[in-house]
C-alpha cells in the first residue's frame, strides 16, 4: 500500500466521519517506545484492529478480486515484499518498491517521496483507487467493493462492532479508518539489538557490537539519517513536541553529471517541482533490514553488503546503460554522504549489526497473521 507516491488523491482524512468516544486502548508497546499519535477522528479500539486486519488480507479489496494489501506487504518480510519494484493487481511494474510497515504508526510522512502523504487513512485510497500506477485496482468500482464487503456475513458483525451507531457501518471511511488502526499495531521493537540495549550483553555478537560503534560515529554518519529507535529521521510520537520529516538525495544515481535521477523516478521533485528536491527520497527505518531486500526506493541495490559498498563510496557508479553515472559526484547529494575507506572487517561488522536489528516475534506474532485462512 506503500508502494507508490500517490499525490492524485484530493480527499483528505479531515473528510472522513468522525466516531463517538471509545474506551482507550492498550498499546501493546516495546520497552521504551513512546506512544504512536492517533487522528482524534479515529481512535483507537480493538474492534477497528480486528476489522482492520481482516480488510488488509482480504482479496476483495482489488478490482479482480485477486490481491490484497498483504499481497505487497508480507509479515514475514516485516510487512514488505522481495520485489524490487512492486506489481499491481493487474500486472503493472511499479516504479517503486513496496515499503516496510512495521512501525508505521511513527510516520508523519508516507511513500517514499511524498511529503504530503501524511495519513494512514488518507494514504489508503491510493493503492485502492490509484491508476498511475495501478494496485488494487478498484478504480471506478467503489459500489461493487461495499456490495463484496455487505455480502459477508462476518463483516457485517464486524464493522458493527468497530463503527455502532450508524445506517450504514460498510462505508468506504469505515473501511479506510479500520485499516489504518491496524496499520498502527504493526510495531517493532524486540530485536537481539533491543536486548542488547535492555543490558542483555550476549545478545548480539562482537562483530555487531563493533558495527554499532561505526554505525555511531563520524566516519560513517549512518545515524544522521537513520538515528533515534526506529532508526530513521522520519518520526513523530505523543508529546514529541515537534514532527520530524526528512528527504535524503542518496547519490544513488548522477545521469547528467548535474544530479538527476532517471525521469520516471525523481524523489520529492515529482511533487514539489524545485530542482534541489531532485533525488530525494525517505530513509526508511533499519527495522527488519535484513528480512525486506532489495534496497533503495527502486530495489536497484540486492544485498547489504553492497548497500555498504555504495555509501562506502560515497555515491554508487552504473557504468552502462542509460542511467549511467558517478554518483559520488553529484552536487546534490546528502552531505552525510562521503568516501569513508572501510576495510573489509568493518564492512562485514557494520553487516552483523544490520542483521541483529530483525525483530523475529514480529515476524510471526499471531496478531499480525491471516485471518482468513483457517475461517474460509
Amino acid at each position: 500500500m506503500l508502494a507508490a507516491g500517490g499525490g492524485w488523491w484530493l480527499r483528505t482524512a479531515s473528510s472522513l466521519s468522525a466516531q463517538p468516544t471509545e474506551p482507550p486502548y492498550r498499546w501493546q508497546l516495546p520497552p521504551g517506545f513512546p506512544e504512536p499519535v492517533v487522528p482524534a477522528d479515529n481512535p483507537m479500539t480493538e474492534a477497528k484492529v480486528t476489522l482492520g486486519r481482516h480488510l488488509f488480507y482480504d482479496t476483495r479489496l482489488s478490482g479482480n478480486g485477486t490481491f490484497s494489501c498483504a499481497s505487497c506487504h508480507e509479515q514475514a518480510r516485516a510487512f514488505a515484499d522481495a520485489l524490487p519494484r512492486a506489481v499491481g493487481s493487474t500486472g503493472e511494474v511499479h516504479p517503486r518498491g513496496s515499503m516496510s510497515l512495521a512501525n508505521i504508526a511513527y510516520s508523519p510522512a508516507l511513500t517514499w517521496a511524498n511529503p504530503l502523504m501524511k495519513q494512514l487513512e488518507q494514504q489508503a485510497l491510493v493503492p485502492m483507487f490509484g491508476e498511475d500506477p495501478v494496485e488494487l485496482g478498484l478504480s471506478g468500482k467503489e459500489q461493487e467493493l461495499l456490495q463484496r464487503l455487505r455480502a459477508e456475513p462476518r463483516y457485517q458483525a464486524m464493522f458493527a462492532a468497530a463503527f455502532p451507531g450508524g445506517a450504514e457501518p460498510v462505508s468506504l471511511a469505515h473501511i479506510v479508518k479500520a485499516l489504518g488502526s491496524f496499520q498502527r499495531t504493526l510495531i517493532s521493537g524486540r530485536s537481539p539489538y533491543d536486548r542488547y540495549k535492555q543490558g542483555a550483553k550476549t545478545a548480539i555478537s562482537p562483530a555487531a557490537r563493533r558495527g554499532e560503534a561505526l554505525f555511531f560515529s563520524e566516519k560513517t554518519e549512518c545515524f544522521h539519517c537513520h538515528g533515534g529507535f526506529n532508526f530513521t529521521g522520519t518520526v513523530n510520537y505523543v508529546d514529541k513536541g515537534f514532527i520530524e520529516i526528512e528527504f535524503h538525495n542518496t547519490a544513488l544515481y548522477n545521469v547528467d553529471g548535474k544530479g538527476s535521477y532517471p525521469a520516471s523516478n525523481t524523489g520529492v521533485e515529482a511533487i514539489t517541482n524545485d530542482p534541489e528536491d531532485m533525488g530525494k527520497f525517505k530513509a526508511p527505518s533499519l527495522r527488519n533490514i535484513a528480512v525486506t531486500a532489495p534496497y533503495m526506493h527502486d530495489g536497484s541495490i540486492a544485498t547489504l553488503e553492497e548497500v555498504i559498498e555504495h555509501y562506502n563510496a560515497g555515491g554508487r557508479t552504473v557504468r552502462t546503460g542509460p542511467n549511467a553515472g558517478v554518483g559520488a559526484d553529484s552536487p546534490l547529494k546528502s552531505e552525510f554522504l562521503k568516501p569513508m575507506g572501510l576495510t573489509p572487517q568493518e564492512k562485514r561488522d557494520l553487516v552483523a549489526f544490520l542483521r541483529s536489528l530483525t525483530d523475529s516475534t514480529f515476524l510471526r506474532d499471531p496478531r499480525f497473521t491471516h485471518p482468513w485462512r483457517s475461517a474460509r
